[in-house]
């Protein structure tokens, strides 16, 4: 339902999610003219919970979607089931991962199921084509039909898997809330958040687990703690410091080719370890500057959200993110015909 606000013609609320503050983040141009518009939220924040820049409603909770995988893959390292198990970064990385769905990430997943006594069956994710076109393609030429372990969350559901075995916990159902799995993950992303989910909206992912509404800025706070992670307890501390050491390290196995957070991470390396989610969620841990970012792009479009998530790094300071902040526009025959930029006047 879409209803308009008497106090302002122009602000709308949809679902519950109130966008009548969002500023403009994100334009697209078509040779002279801006051709379209994106508005969105942004809150970034220290590990102590200051907000150090901000717009739009921070407080408005938000499904975070896949950009919190890095804080779902903690209970993975902190319990030890990824020593257990002989897990390198790789295999880290791709616990945190959103992936295309190419041959390496494939037969990563494979061979760490194997390494589990476990089989594409038990991936309770579903599945899909690869989202990298090349990917798809060359399976639709070979016959080769698609499985749970082409589906971009499946690494994720693997760490998933990896700690239910660690822990003797049926590995069926694992996707459901009231599995420990799903409880160990849940109280990690509230402790770090310092947020009482209890009651917070619930809904389903794409890839079958559950979400919870968080406010933004909660959100950001979370990343912060992963970016600075000093106050917390050692084994947690060595735990995030160990899963953003392998983003860093293998962020191939976190995307893809071409993709954003790989060319983030590969032009940056520790200095933004960024993650997006679906709806035009972003989320980033920036060590150096101990500062952690969220944003959620209001009509959640991804181009613009990773253009917005580029405009807030070189904004508090992270070397070399102002060539991630323009995206060109080509035509069919690859003339460039405009761009994808941050708004002309940033509220920050």
């Amino acid at each position: 339902m879409v209803r308009r606000m008497k106090a302002n013609p122009l602000a709308v609320t949809i679902e519950g999610l109130d966008i009548s503050d969002a500023p403009i983040l994100v334009e697209v141009t078509r040779g002279d003219m801006v051709e379209s518009r994106h508005t969105g939220t942004v809150a970034v924040v220290d590990a102590k919970g200051g907000l150090k820049l901000s717009c739009g409603n921070v407080s408005q909770p938000i499904y975070p979607r896949s950009a919190i995988k890095p804080i779902q893959a903690i209970p993975l390292v902190e319990s030890g089931a990824a020593d257990a198990f002989g897990l390198g970064d790789a295999e880290i990385a791709l616990a945190c991962a959103s992936h295309g769905g190419e041959p390496r990430h494939v037969e990563t997943v494979r061979a760490w199921l194997k390494r589990l006594g476990l089989g594409e069956d038990d991936l309770e994710c579903g599945a899909h084509a690869p989202s990298y076109a090349p990917a798809a393609e060359a399976l639709w030429r070979a016959g080769t039909p698609v499985t749970n372990a082409h589906n971009n969350c499946s690494g994720k559901h693997t760490g998933f898997l990896t700690l239910a075995r660690h822990k003797g916990w049926p590995t069926r159902g694992y996707i459901r809330a009231d599995h420990p799995v799903q409880q160990a993950v849940l109280k990690g992303l509230a402790d770090l958040a310092g947020a009482d989910l209890a009651n917070g909206a619930r809904g389903i992912d794409g890839c079958g687990i559950p979400v919870v509404g968080i406010p933004l800025e909660r959100l950001a706070l979370a990343m912060a703690r992963i970016a600075d992670p000093a106050g917390l307890p050692q084994a947690r501390r060595q735990a995030i410091e160990r899963i953003r050491k392998a983003m860093a390290r293998e962020p191939f196995m976190v995307a893809g080719t071409g993709r954003f957070c790989t060319r983030v991470m590969a032009a940056l390396g520790e200095q933004a370890i960024v993650k997006t989610g679906a709806e035009g969620v972003y989320m980033a841990a920036l060590p150096a500057l101990g500062l952690g970012v969220c944003l959620k792009i209001a009509d959640g479009a991804a181009r613009a959200a990773q253009i917005a998530l580029a405009a807030v790094m070189e904004r508090v300071g992270i070397a070399g993110a102002a060539q991630l902040a323009r995206t060109p526009i080509s035509n069919v025959a690859g003339l460039r015909v405009g761009e994808i930029r941050p708004a002309g006047e940033l509220p920050f």
